[in-house]
């Protein structure tokens, strides 16, 4: 059965009382809320006008900056990029070789690398410096300098071999790159050190021959552009490129094996005689020079570890007063001039006096009965004036002239000094006591290479032959530039040069000053000399350059070597000192050129009448 509720009471509203509208019997309903508030809105058409505005705007100023960037800017801006991008790379051109007369190397060049950074692209400057240090033998504080700042390219090291530059890419630095170089190696260490010279920091020669024909040996390096990006390169990125033109390599005249010979020879000699130093000069009669020793040495590999005054090529740069080798240039005048031959008389004093000055030889004699060949094989100061007098000082002069006195020889080595002949028109370079003191050999100087080339002449039958130490220029592709054949002149007949030879035998033998130099199976022709050395810090003389110069064969020359050995103290004749040097050379190179002994002995032209 349901239930029935009694109907809900009707809830009272406060309102303001006002009459009813609905009709008598009816209750009044509960009030309804009222309805929203309805917002007015802008058509939506309005809207899409004005975000279409909107857009607009903002394209035409996108478009604007676009516009201003890629049109007005465009070009600067690319190139800015491309300039921050693009790095020349240079191509080292190769250096060309310094071969001896066989084509073997004094002086080579290797492939190397520069070791280079970009400073932005590393974080840890100092810590980088700790790992390269040991590696490159480099302090760290002076690689932390180069490694720090906003360079983008700065050079850390140069010129280490690609092993060394496998250690520093092994460490993995982020900045640090490397760049192709070559450096210059000399695989003999000192040997011709003074002749060959040296390279620089910069590859560029600053010594000897490698200074003198630096525009032959150097050639011309290449550039390739490339683009990178932090510090590497961008593949096929190459933009443009200019290929290097390697230098020429130069062969010399020089033997490596006789030139070795003469630098032992010499080096041990210098250290018995206690001396200052010597050269050693070996030439072939038409002037090419097949040794040119001088000591001390030093090793081009390491130029810097000494001093540059010892790196000079002595036997050129440096002049001596010559002594009595000098003698057979004033017996060959005589002789050509038909003053006087081997057998002419001469009676020798204890002394003679000229310009006011007594001139004795080397050692104290009564009246010596000597012929012309006595007066050269006892090396008689006082004969030899006598000799010179029978032609008078202006043709003597001449002589001295035709043998390249006082001039350069033609090699056109860096330094090279064509020595001193005084001149007899000027009243301040000759006196009435200059003619005899020329005559045996002081009061003039020349080098090492000019003395060696008067006895040149002789063993070339009175031609002179300008030295050479250059034989030809090569490139890699095979071809050769041979130098131009060097200058001739005739000096003396070719009987006088024979006649001459002949006489410089005598030297050599038991009745001679040098009999020590002999050599076993040749005939030997040579002088020895003993000169006061000048000194220019005393202005005055100052020990000794002892010498001795030789030919050999006698009988049908082909070699000359010419020792000077400056200041010994052990001893200071050309003879005892100069003389045992000059025969182990020239044993060596009469050995190593196939020269057949003589077969004939020597002539015996007597010294006394």
């Amino acid at each position: 059965m349901s239930q029935r509720f009694p109907p809900a009471p009707v809830r009272q509203q406060n309102r303001p009382s006002q009459q009813s509208q609905f009709p008598a019997g009816y209750s009044q309903p509960p009030l309804s809320p009222p309805p929203p508030a309805l917002l007015k809105l802008v058509s939506s058409r309005r809207r899409l006008t004005l975000l279409n505005r909107f857009l607009l705007i903002m394209f035409l100023v996108y478009a604007g900056r676009l516009v201003h960037i890629q049109i007005i800017q465009g070009p600067e801006l690319a190139a800015k990029s491309q300039s921050n991008r693009l790095q020349n790379v240079i191509l080292p051109a190769i250096r060309g070789n310094i071969n001896d007369i066989n084509g073997v190397p004094i002086a080579t060049t290797v492939i190397a690398k520069n070791v280079t950074c970009d400073q932005t692209l590393i974080s840890d400057p100092a810590g980088a410096a700790a790992l390269l240090s040991p590696v490159l033998g480099i302090p760290i504080p002076e690689l932390t300098t180069s490694l720090t700042g906003e360079k983008r390219f700065n050079y850390i090291a140069k010129r280490i071999t690609p092993e060394k530059w496998k250690e520093v890419a092994a460490l993995d630095i982020a900045g640090i790159f490397s760049e192709p170089t070559t450096t210059r190696v000399y695989p003999n260490g000192g040997l011709a050190g003074s002749v060959v010279g040296y390279v620089g920091a910069e590859g560029h020669g600053l010594g000897g021959l490698e200074f003198g024909i630096d525009s032959q040996l150097a050639g011309a390096d290449g550039k390739v552009t490339v683009e990178r990006v932090n510090g590497r390169e961008i593949p096929g990125s190459e933009t443009q490129s200019l290929s290097a033109i390697d230098g020429l390599s130069v062969n010399l005249t020089i033997d490596r094996d006789i030139q070795a010979v003469a630098e032992r020879a010499l080096v041990e000699r210098i250290e018995f005689a206690g001396a200052s130093g010597g050269t050693v000069v070996v030439m072939r009669k038409n002037g090419e020079i097949l040794a040119l020793a001088n000591a001390p040495m030093f090793d081009p590999n390491k130029p810097f570890d000494t001093a540059d005054f010892l790196k000079r090529n002595s036997a050129v740069t440096d002049v001596f007063e010559p002594g009595s080798t000098s003698k057979v240039m004033t017996m060959a005048a005589v002789i050509n001039e038909g003053a006087a031959d081997p057998l002419t008389p001469f009676t020798v004093g204890s002394s003679i006096t000229r310009g006011g000055t007594a001139f004795k030889d080397h050692e104290e004699h009564g009246i010596l009965q000597l012929t012309l060949n006595g007066v050269l094989a006892k090396s008689s100061n006082i004969g030899t004036i006598m000799a010179s007098e029978l032609i008078g000082q202006d043709k003597f002069y001449d002589y001295l002239k035709r043998f390249g006195m006082g001039e350069l020889t033609g090699l056109n080595f860096p330094g090279e000094s064509g020595g001193l002949l005084p001149d007899p028109t000027n009243p301040n370079q000759w006196s009435g006591t200059t003619f005899p003191t020329l005559a045996f050999g002081q009061g003039l100087s020349l080098n090492a290479v000019q003395a060696a080339s008067v006895y040149a002449t002789i063993a070339n039958d009175g031609v002179r032959v300008s030295p050479r130490l250059i034989s030809s220029y090569s490139r890699n592709d095979g071809t050769v530039e041979y130098t131009n054949q060097a200058n001739s002149v005739r000096v003396v007949t070719a009987k006088t040069a024979k006649t001459i030879r002949e006489m410089l035998m005598s030297v050599v033998s038991d009745q001679g000053t040098a009999p020590q130099a002999q050599i076993p199976g040749y005939q030997i022709a040579g002088k020895t000399g003993t000169a006061n050395k000048y000194s220019e810090v005393t202005g005055g003389y100052s020990g000794y350059t002892a010498s001795f110069i030789g030919i050999a064969p006698g009988n049908n020359p082909e070699l000359v070597v010419a020792v000077m050995i400056h200041d010994p103290v052990n001893g200071h004749y050309g003879s005892t000192i100069s003389g045992p040097v000059f025969k182990q050379v020239m044993t060596y190179a009469l050995a190593h050129e196939k020269i057949p002994p003589t077969d004939t002995a020597p002539p015996q032209i007597p010294v006394n009448w």
